[in-house]
């Protein structure tokens, strides 16, 4: 398959979630955190359900996104998955999975630029929410 716009929202969203979860663990190795249990602890604050509910969200209201990414973003939400969150409740998991769908869209549609810039802007933000 080579036309990724034809994937399911969760089919996106399987990818997103590895694809920014490994930008938020290169940036934190970055940062000179070398414990694994910290690097986990620093990494929840970007990767959780509500994080990323709280980031999409964030993008939404600034108009961040294009109307493309925003399709992409709603066809992840919007998907019926079967599974849900430890720490998160139904509505904030959904939307969580809109923000891995839209970074697994543009990951496999070689956005790269476009993904690192969104990307930059999460950190940027969360870094900014924890103080």
């Amino acid at each position: 398959m080579k036309d990724y716009t034809q994937l399911n929202g969760l089919a996106l969203a399987y990818v997103g979630d590895a694809i920014y979860e490994i930008y938020i663990r290169d940036y934190l190795i970055e940062q000179g955190e070398t414990k694994p249990n910290k690097l986990h602890r620093a990494a929840t604050n970007y990767v959780s359900a509500n994080a990323q509910a709280y980031l999409i969200q964030r993008m939404l209201k600034d108009n961040l996104l294009t109307d493309d990414e925003e399709n992409f973003y709603r066809r992840g939400r919007n998907a019926k998955s079967h599974t849900s969150a430890k720490n998160a409740d139904v509505t904030t998991y959904r939307i969580a999975t809109g923000f891995e769908s839209l970074m697994g869209y543009l990951h496999l549609t070689k956005q790269t630029a476009r993904l690192e810039e969104l990307i930059d802007w999460c950190i940027q933000k969360v870094g900014e929410k924890n103080g």
